[in-house]
């Protein structure tokens, strides 16, 4: 089976940012996230080089959640000036890998993720692998035909979470992981959820009824309960529309084979020396790339 690989681009910027310390080039520069995202996509193509990859990023635009509830994220700090720098000139790297990039004004990368999931998930012999620093794309997970793949500490050490994984760690299906946020909030989106319900009471809430929907359906059978949901119907429907990725973004991302993994070797040096990488140089020239002709086993799933 061949790797369609989604990289959710800013969130493994920020990622790599605050998990190594600063490093400027020798112009002065700060380079640390491009460093740590150097480093990953070595470690990446010398495991499991994907067959096939795309870049996606957020936009500085206001997006459509933005728009439809003002408070959206309006308790982050603005991003420092050397992490916005590194993720302009994280433009650069991906094409030195080969990669494109896709990006849209009024939506999330994540949503970008979601559409190229949906649009590819039933490719043939095609597993759809997504590369991000957090777990809201978990949502999207599908059997194993749709995975996510992201970090347990650090930028090295990762973890891959198929629908059985999913599953085990949160006692939810995929698809419920939707209404089990719009139960219990997002604090790091600044989403309210229903007040009183947390993530024990969130789980049994969807295991005895499976949706939102229906558990709202279904508050006569338990008064006590109703109590609690009844009075913040319209902030867990509000919280959904919010948590729930876009999956028709629209944007042009041609047919799978025109994101092919076409990098060059060359391409990387030169890119690496620019970026005054010496040691990132050292591995690529140790052999850290497999050849083209290598055959490729999909990411291990954990």
């Amino acid at each position: 089976m061949k790797t369609l690989l989604l990289i959710d681009a800013n969130s493994i910027i920020h990622r790599a940012f605050h998990a190594l310390p600063p490093l400027t080039s020798k112009g002065g520069h700060p380079v640390q996230a491009i460093y740590g995202l150097s480093s990953i996509f070595l470690k990446l193509f010398r495991e499991n080089k994907p067959d096939y990859v795309a870049a996606l990023f957020d936009r500085p635009e206001p997006t459509f959640r933005k728009e439809k509830y003002p408070e959206y994220k309006a308790q982050r700090p603005k991003a420092v000036d050397e992490l916005v720098e590194q993720i302009i000139a994280a433009r650069d790297f991906f094409p030195a890998f080969g990669i494109k990039i896709f990006e849209k004004p009024g939506f999330e990368a994540d949503d970008l993720i979601a559409t190229f999931a949906e649009k590819f998930r039933n490719e043939p012999d095609v597993q759809v692998v997504i590369l991000t620093g957090d777990r809201d794309t978990l949502q999207l997970v599908e059997g194993e035909k749709v995975v996510v793949r992201t970090f347990k500490t650090g930028i090295s050490d990762t973890i891959t979470y198929d629908e059985k994984g999913v599953i085990e760690k949160y006692g939810l299906r995929p698809d419920q992981l939707i209404d089990y946020k719009a139960l219990v909030g997002d604090q790091s989106d600044n989403i309210k959820g229903v007040p009183g319900i947390g993530p024990k009471t969130a789980v049994t809430i969807l295991n005895r009824f499976g949706t939102l929907e229906d558990a709202y359906k279904n508050l006569s059978e338990d008064l006590k309960l109703g109590a609690k949901l009844a009075p913040f119907k319209e902030n867990a429907f509000l919280a959904k529309s919010l948590v729930a990725l876009e999956r028709n973004v629209p944007i042009e991302m041609g047919d799978v084979e025109s994101l092919k993994t076409d990098y060059s070797e060359k391409e990387v040096k030169r890119y690496f020396i620019q970026m005054g990488f010496e040691t990132l140089l050292k591995r690529l020239e140790n052999g850290v790339l497999p050849p083209k002709a290598k055959p490729v086993r999909p990411p291990t799933l954990f």
